[in-house]
């Protein structure tokens, strides 16, 4: 598996295997094994996902070793605060089952983020986390995080929403600038927008035999920008793993940048109707 090389030296595969909604016990378990068998070799998961358990025995019945495995977590908001994220990731730990996390973020840019993040990097010292980044941190969140710390460290990641309809140009490159590697999350929009609909990335994929969803996942890794994607059916997992066989064209890749619309397919972090719908989540995933 391919990966790029983060700011504190760790490397991280290129596809990641999302498990968000996968909240199924059985299900879940079921997917991570599988994805592990077509050849997946990094697991994202979160607190507020509820499945860290799943994911944890599926990572104890792989044959695949622990070393070979590139686990990420989140830090839920309800779990921020200094204390309250270093007992948080403990309970993690048990869940996973598991003596280390390969990434820890904080997974919104709220509350007592500051806290958790120095939090976050105690524990990587104490060997307990090897990288630890952050979730939707818009540019002034991300950069006000960089340069107004007393704890020499910065994200190694920042986890943003990236897709052909909202390609986030100048964050990746505000990211890149320092040093932080941005990854996408719902690169396929979940389907909005009849994305896998789409007349000009069905135009491309019709002339590299390939499906839209390949397209699209090479037009990110053209962009060195790692992905996380999901499925719990194994031949779909197996099909957005296999994207190394081809390469899209310049006048491709311009292409795709006309279908970039410029703001979220889901909700603004930077708006007050954002920030009300995130606090929302507190009491419904706890």
């Amino acid at each position: 598996m391919k990966k790029i090389t983060l700011n504190d030296g760790n490397q991280m595969p290129v596809i990641s295997f999302g498990t968000f909604q996968i909240t199924d016990f059985k299900e879940c378990e079921r997917a991570v094994l599988d994805a592990l068998a077509v050849g997946f070799r990094a697991i994202d998961t979160a607190q507020s996902y509820m499945n860290e358990q799943a994911v944890g025995n599926a990572l104890a019945k792989t044959e695949v070793k622990r070393e070979e495995i590139f686990l990420t977590t989140k830090i839920w908001l309800s779990n921020y605060g200094y204390e309250q994220t270093i007992a948080s990731f403990k309970r993690s730990l048990e869940r996973l089952q598991t003596p280390y996390v390969d990434l820890v973020l904080l997974h919104q840019p709220f509350g007592e983020y500051r806290e958790s993040f120095k939090a976050l990097v105690s524990l990587k010292e104490q060997g307990l986390i090897k990288s630890i980044g952050v979730s939707n941190f818009y540019d002034d969140k991300l950069v006000d995080l960089c340069l107004f710390n007393d704890y020499g460290v910065v994200p190694a990641v920042n986890q943003i929403e990236v897709n052909p309809f909202f390609q986030r140009i100048n964050s990746i490159e505000v990211n890149k600038k320092y040093n932080v590697t941005p990854q996408a999350w719902a690169p396929f929009g979940e389907g909005k927008n009849n994305i896998f609909e789409n007349e000009i990335l069905n135009t491309i994929a019709k002339a590299h035999n390939k499906s839209v969803a390949q397209v699209i996942l090479r037009w990110l890794y053209q962009r060195e920008v790692p992905f996380i994607t999901k499925s719990v059916n194994k031949n779909r997992m197996e099909e957005n793993f296999n994207i190394f066989d081809f390469e899209l064209t310049s006048q491709e890749m311009n292409e795709i940048l006309s279908l970039d619309q410029k703001e979220s397919l889901f909700f603004d972090h930077t708006s007050a109707k954002g920030v009300e719908w995130i606090h929302s989540l507190i009491a419904q995933r706890g």
